[in-house]
């Protein structure tokens, strides 16, 4: 789980990249001052991806509800799209330079992800992509073309823990430099994030975490990482 494995980092390594982050969605959260001007295709490019946000939204959708019975037909009336209205988008590209020690640091630390999902794409062939499960690090492969879809910490509240966020870092290399770039489908800020009723009935009526404002929980994550503790803890029930 991604609790115990956060527990188990005994030294604290660092991280070796360098990061762009910007907001690509809604358009009046942008700050294109710092948007790159080259090369020109930069800002078209985010523009197309970027909008309109509403036929992603359903598909995200789509692909999380088609395990359940109910499928798309239920959960498509419910607020869960209400919550993503707008669906604030960040996007950060990674840029992982090869370190001649690179045993002894990471491109980035294990961590989850404060959104609920996260789309990834490894740009060039270089592996890196490590997947945290039961205390070990398993890696992905870069595959040409292909988007990573990582579970983040909202959909595992909304899911009342039936899709469990990922656990994941980033390698580096020794001689060879890795590049990859993230999309970060978020709730809105003033939304109330918890479990739907859905995936509660369906795991026997009881809600396995607390409801929260999107606002505050962000506060409470960045919080956590900083005292070493794990956010969703905070919000289970259970413990």
């Amino acid at each position: 789980m991604a609790r115990s494995l956060l527990c188990q980092i005994e030294k604290q390594k660092l991280d070796w990249a360098d990061m762009f982050y910007l907001v690509a969605w809604p358009n009046e959260a942008r700050d294109l001052r710092f948007w790159p001007a080259h090369p020109p295709s930069f800002r078209t490019s985010i523009d197309r991806y970027s909008s309109p946000p509403r036929r992603r939204r359903k598909w995200h959708a789509a692909c999380w509800s088609s395990s359940w019975p109910r499928t798309w037909e239920l959960i498509r009336h419910h607020c869960m799209l209400q919550m993503f209205q707008g669906q604030p988008q960040g996007l950060r590209m990674n840029h992982y330079p090869p370190c001649r020690q690179a045993n002894i640091v990471l491109g980035m630390s294990p961590h989850t992800d404060a959104a609920g999902l996260t789309l990834l794409l490894q740009v060039n062939d270089m592996p890196g992509l490590q997947i945290g499960r039961d205390g070990k690090w398993f890696a992905v492969d870069a595959l040409d073309g292909a988007l990573v879809l990582i579970v983040g910490d909202i959909l595992e509240i909304l899911s009342n823990g039936k899709y469990r966020c990922v656990v994941h870092q980033a390698a580096v290399h020794p001689s060879r430099e890795r590049m990859s770039a993230a999309v970060f489908h978020r709730p809105c800020l003033g939304a109330v994030v918890g479990p739907l009723p859905e995936p509660v009935k369906d795991g026997g009526g009881r809600a396995r975490y607390r409801s929260i404002g999107y606002l505050d929980f962000m506060k409470r994550y960045f919080s956590a990482k900083l005292d070493g503790l794990n956010d969703l803890d905070i919000l289970n029930i259970d413990l």
